[in-house]
This record gives C-alpha cells, structure tokens and sequence, in this order.
C-alpha cells in the first residue's frame, strides 16, 4: 500500500503483501535446476582457468616448469610473475575500506599455503587442470608461523572493517576493586573458514574495451568498481551479473586475486574464461574468521550487578594485511556496567587474510562474554537468567545512547517459557534423560548491529496494472528476491503478483552491499521510496485531472492500493492506474527513490537486534558424547517482512552456532603451514542428526528510528548468543567449563 499521506517520525506504513509467510520466488527455479548460477554460464569460445597454488606457507617460489605445462595438450596459456601484464591498480594496496591486499602474481613471493602462484588457461577443464599440476614448482621455504604462540603479535591499527582496537569508559580497576566477588574467564576460538554451497567461480569475457563478468557478489556495484579500476576501463563498461548466490557469509562481499586474474586472461588469450573454484581451494585465500583468545574479566557486586567488565582478545591475522576479528567489540553493548574496556591484539601467522564471515567479532566474542556471564551466574548462586537480567542495560553501555527499540526483555521471557527453563535446578549434573545421559540447559543472548547501507531503485508502473522494481540487489539464498518484492508491491500499491523485481545485475540501480544484516532494510527502504515516487507521480496526473473521481484530492491525500488510487478521506471514490495513464497517453510512468538512514537518528540513537537462546545438551556420562538436543530462539527485530524467510535465516544462524561449538575447526599443519582438513570429511559441519530440534521465533517489535520502514536485520543474530549456550548448557550437564571452542571430548574428561 503506498501512502501518499505523512506518518509520524518518518515511519511509513506498509500493505497486506509486507508481513505474509510467503513462499520463496526463486524457490522452483532453484530446485528444478534452473537457476542460473555464475559457473552455469558457457559463452562460445569458453576456455578454462585453473590456478597452480603454493603447498608452503612462507617464502618464495624459485622455479615452475612452464614449458612442460604449455606443451601439454590444450592449453593455451599459462600466467605467471613473468609474463603477468600490469594492472590498474596495486593488488597490495587498499583502494578503500572493502578492499584487501591480495595474491595476483605481482611477485613471487608466498605468504601462505595454497596462495596462486600461476594460472593455467586451457580448452578443458580436464587440460587446465593437468597443466597446473606439470608446473611442478620448487620454493625457497622458510619456517611456516601457525598459532598464536608462533606468530609476530601487534598492537593493530583498526579492527574489522575499521573499528577503534581498545575501548574504555570508566574505572576498570577501582570497579573491580569494589567488587565484593572477582571471576575471570578465558576463551580459545579456531579458526573457520567459509564453506558456501556454491564455491566462487567466474566467467569473464571482453569486447573491446568492455567486460562482462558473471560471478558471485554480495556488493554488486563495488566489485563493477573495482573491476573497472583494476582493469582502466569506465565503470559504464564493466557488466556484472550476480543473479543467484548459493551462500556467501562475508567471503563474496570482496574482490580475490582468483577474480582478477581470471578477467587479465580473458584479455590475454582473447576469449571468455571460466575460473571456478574446487572445495578444497577454498580454504586459503578467500578469507575465513581468525582464531581468537579471550581473557574476560567480570567485578559483581553482593546484589549481582556488574561493577567492572574487561574483555581482552588476541586475534590471528595474516603476515601482509590487517583484518582482526574484533571479538570483545560484542562486550561494548549488551550488559550495564559503570566501568567497560576492551583491547584487541593481532598475532600475524603465515595464512590468508580473515575477513568478515557470519556475525564478524560478534560470533566468538558474544561465546567468550556468555560463558563469562555464566560462570559469574554461578560464582554467586544465581539462575543464569537472572543475572542477565540484573544486569540489564537501558542504555547502550559503550555510548549512552538509548537503543531506537529493545524487546529483549520479552525475549528472555518468551524463550524461557516455550523452553521450560522455570524447572532448571541450579547445580550442575542433576538432570538425566531416560537413557541416563547427562542433560544440561544454558542460556545465551544474542545481539546484533542494526546497520544501514545506501541504495538505489527505480520503479516502473505500466498502464496494463502491473508494475516493475528494479535494483541491483542480491540473492544469496536469504530469500531477498522474495522479501523485497513484497516491499515492492507494497511500495506500489499493487497485488504481489502483478510486480516483477529486477535484480542481480550491474546495470540496475545500485542495490548496496549484501552484509552485515543490512540488506534488506538498505535495499527495502530504496524500493518503498521508489514505489511511492511513482505512485506520487501518479497522484499528481489524477488529482490534477478534471476527468478523474480524484480530481482536488491533492490536500487530502491518496492511497495506493491493488492498482487502484483511493481518495483517502473518501475510499469510494478511486480510480484504476491504467485509467490514469491512458487518459494521459502515457504507457507508463516511472519513479526513483534511495535508501539511506536519517543521520538525526543515527547520531541520536543505539541501533540493534536481539535475542536469548536457550539449550539442552545431552552428554554420554562414559564417552562424553555431546548432543545439543534442543535450541529455542526468540528474536525481536523491527519489523519482519516475511516471518517465514526470517525464521530460516535464525534457524540457520542457530544451527552455525552448533556447528561453531562442537564442530568447525580449521587444523593447520604447524611445520607447512597447510590446511590438514581442507574438505567436508575432515571440516566438520553440522547434518540433519546434529540439529534434531532448533525452534527460532519472533517477538514483536516496532522501531520507530532505524529506517522508515522500522526494518532491522536476522540474518546473523542467530549466530551469536548460540555457542555460548550450548557450552553454558554443557557446563550445566557435566560440571566443567569449557574454555575451546569446538568443545571436545577430551575437554570434559576429569
């Protein structure tokens, strides 16, 4: 429904399409195979790329049999230092704060196991792949640095994308010092890395001076940017088409050496290239979450409320760049304390860069500050629960700001209830099930970041009744083709059914980036103001019309709605857009508009979602097996546009919680630097068995600040407030505290 009426604060008022549990748009097209992802695309004349990759972590590469490789049948280039033509901008610089330094073989330098050394272009993938392997290079190694205890630690300039490292508002020491009770935590994260459905892949190909590019991106206009900038061409003449993504999680927001390198041979060698990525390629270059160590420190006075709270974190990062998890970040704005500070240090090891990767920081910083939390809970007898919640915060802690919404309260209320937790008794090891399994229950909170990107749309309403929105968006399987097109209808005042969304393409509107739980709330604002720029249009051909029945309703407003305009004082009287239009001899009319959050709001007020996680474990009281045998989620995040998208995107990020305590560890050897477990056999990742029972659910929220359609964000609240549950919830069952993530086996015998 557009409404060409003003609403208080800027919040507008959205239609019967926003809010329904409706089905995914791309759901047929994507099981029956007809989706067409970047890989799927065979131009004529296709050749194919394949990347020779370093098996050490740390030296240089002092030979590669190029001869033996072209020779072989088929190919028909191979790329190296030597013979690599220049590009337009440094691959070792940092154009701007999306971009990373990255291997595109300016040198033959390797700074990590499984870094590209050369590119092998070939008719088959079969030839290419063959080529690269006759390469056979030879290294002057030198000692791969694995771990923290044999990397080069740092005091980092920033951490994540930009953030101060250290942070501190009031008297740490003196609140400790007032503390009547003193508990100290320390937590070990690993390192994980992205694992997507869909591996990255490309396929370039240029005409003249123009490159069209189908590949995975999360930031569609960025990447045309910086594919322009690294190839001296205008922005105008690069085409990036991303219409499917199958799962991106941070690792296809950012331009890789693979990419680039790719488009410099299809330039070479004069034809469209295809480079796509094997399972195992993927744990190297593509980023992936930095191991972490968390010392936290919690001060309690003898009524449990926080006096002081410290959260130090050491994270591993690359030899070259400087991306750091920024863990104890997810202690600035959750729990009331008078006294706060946080520090981060890097340790450089010999491994690609991290980089941002499902709830960056928030993730393992929120697993060291719940079993924090949870372990001062019972320092001083206290239900977990109850200590969160005399330690509620009003304010944002870090700021000061009041949040633009918080129900987190009702969250903790709704979670506990639907989980049952009023019958949990406090001392560990008290509950069994009827096989005689350990049964422990902890509790988690979630939070996360309620960001806002800018974006760009245009609408399109026709005089047939039917309407067209097109942004260049991004469907990374969070269902963001379905969600925004509902928004869409609404924008224009239409049946779901009668809009057609346009995405996926460089050439649309810039849709802004596809992170950070951001995107349909940046994405979304940009096509409801579209919508309604048209129907405004609209509104001024009919009230301005002596012929129409809405002739001088200009003072009084109009409503759009199901392709009709309705007076608002007088819904009788209305007129059907076609009718308008034809009048006006026009077939269509067209509207623009940009979403963009009002600074007012953003200086004035803490900006976030949250949750509570509740979970049961079940531990072998012999083999310490662990089960999480049940996960309850209550989320509030501003308004849901499509609770049944939304609930997949918790219950997704709560089973990446189970898969981030009892799973996910990136095992590097320590004397090559190479990745033990660079497959689904050895990379552990939750199935169907691991998650037999993970409820997520909404609470209703209304935000009034954070946009005007009062849209946050889901999809990686879900993460966070998980793992530290499951591990409070092993505690709970067994009576020791886990201090590594995964928790294993061993970690429990005593």
């Amino acid at each position: 429904m557009a409404d060409i009426i003003p609403t208080p604060t800027g919040h507008v008022r959205l239609g019967s399409n926003a809010g329904q549990p409706l089905t995914r748009r791309d759901g047929v097209l994507k099981v029956t195979g007809a989706a067409t992802y970047a890989a799927d695309n065979r131009p004529d004349g296709l050749a194919y790329a394949v990347f020779a990759h370093s098996s050490v972590a740390r030296g240089r590469v002092t030979s590669l049999d190029v001869d033996a490789a072209k020779v072989h049948p088929g190919v028909i280039e191979v790329i190296t230092p030597a013979n690599r033509p220049p590009l337009g901008r440094d691959p070792d610089g940092k154009a701007h704060m999306f971009s990373w330094r990255t291997e595109a073989l300016q040198n033959d330098t390797v700074r990590y196991a499984g870094q590209p050394i050369a590119l092998v272009v070939a008719e088959t993938l079969e030839a290419a792949t063959e080529g690269a392997r006759l390469l056979a290079p030879r290294y002057a190694a030198e000692p791969a640095r694995i771990g923290f205890d044999a990397g080069e630690a740092y005091d980092p300039p920033a951490v994540g994308i930009g953030s101060p490292p250290n942070f501190a508002k009031g008297d740490v020491e003196a609140g400790f010092a007032a503390a009547d009770q003193v508990t100290e935590t320390r937590i070990e994260t690993p390192l994980q890395y992205h694992n997507a459905l869909e591996p990255h892949a490309i396929v370039a190909a240029w005409d003249g001076d123009r490159l069209t590019v189908d590949v995975p991106s999360q930031a569609i206009a960025m990447a045309r940017n910086d594919f322009a900038a690294y190839f001296e061409v205008p922005p105008e003449n690069v085409t990036l088409r991303s219409p499917f993504i199958g799962g991106g999680f941070g690792s296809k927001a950012i331009l890789n050496g693979p990419q680039l390198l790719c488009v410099l041979a299809a330039r070479m060698v004069g034809r469209p290239v295809k480079l796509a990525v094997t399972r195992q390629q993927m744990f190297g270059h593509l980023g992936h979450r930095g191991a972490t160590r968390q010392h936290l420190r919690l001060g309690v006075d003898g009524e449990g409320h926080l006096t002081a709270l410290e959260h130090n974190a050491i994270s591993t990062t690359s030899s070259f760049d400087d991306f750091l998890e920024p863990a104890a970040n997810a202690s600035h704005n959750l729990y009331a304390t008078p006294a706060l500070k946080t520090h981060h240090t890097g340790v450089r090891v010999d491994t690609g860069t991290p980089g941002p990767m499902r709830a960056p920081g928030e993730a393992s910083g929120s697993a060291g500050l719940e079993c924090a939390m949870d372990e001062a809970a019972a320092a001083l007898g206290l239900d977990p629960l109850e200590f969160r919640l005399r330690n509620y915060s009003e304010t944002d802690p870090a700021s000061g700001k009041p949040f633009s919404s918080k129900a987190l309260r009702e969250c903790y209320a709704e979670g506990a209830s639907r989980f049952g937790w009023a019958g949990r008794p406090l001392a560990p090891r008290q509950m069994r099930d009827e096989a005689g399994c350990l049964v422990g229950w902890g509790v988690g909170t979630a939070m996360f970041p309620a960001p806002m990107f800018q974006a760009k749309a245009r609408a399109t309403l026709a005089r047939d009744g039917t309407g067209l929105m097109e942004i260049a968006a991004v469907e990374m399987g969070q269902g963001a083709l379905t969600a925004l097109a509902q928004i869409a209808a609404d924008g224009l005042g239409l049946d779901g059914d009668k809009v057609e969304l346009r995405a996926g393409s460089s050439e649309l509107p810039d849709g802004g980036i596809a992170g950070g739980s951001g995107h349909t709330a940046t994405a979304g604002s940009a096509i409801f103001a579209a919508g309604s720029d048209a129907v405004r249009k609209l509104a001024e051909l009919a009230t301005r019309d002596e012929a129409s029945p809405l002739f001088g309703a200009g003072n009084a407003g109009v409503v759009g709605r199901a392709g009709r305009l309705h007076r608002a004082d007088d819904e009788r009287r209305s007129e059907a857009y076609g009718d308008i239009l034809q009048r006006a001899g026009l077939s269509h009319i067209e509207g623009e508009g940009a979403g963009a959050r009002d600074p007012a709001d953003a200086a004035e007020y803490a900006m976030f979602s949250h949750g509570a996680v509740f979970a049961e474990v079940k531990v072998d009281p012999d083999l310490y097996q662990i089960r999480v045998s049940r996960l309850v989620g209550a989320f509030a995040a501003g308004r849901i546009i499509n609770p049944r998208l939304a609930k997949s995107q918790l219950t997704g990020g709560m089973i990446w919680g189970i898969s981030f305590a009892l799973h996910e560890d990136a095992i590097h050897d320590p004397r090559t630097g190479r990745p033990m477990n660079a497959d689904f056999a050895g990379y552990h990742v939750p199935v169907n068995a691991d998650a037999p029972s993970v409820e997520a659910f909404l609470v209703e929220e209304v935000d009034r600040h954070v946009n005007a359609l009062g849209i946050k964000g889901v999809g990686e609240i879900g993460v966070t407030g998980s793992a530290g549950a499951i591990a409070n919830a092993v505690w709970h069952a067994t009576g020791v505290r886990p201090n590594r993530f995964p928790i294993r086996i061993e970690a429990l015998l005593h």
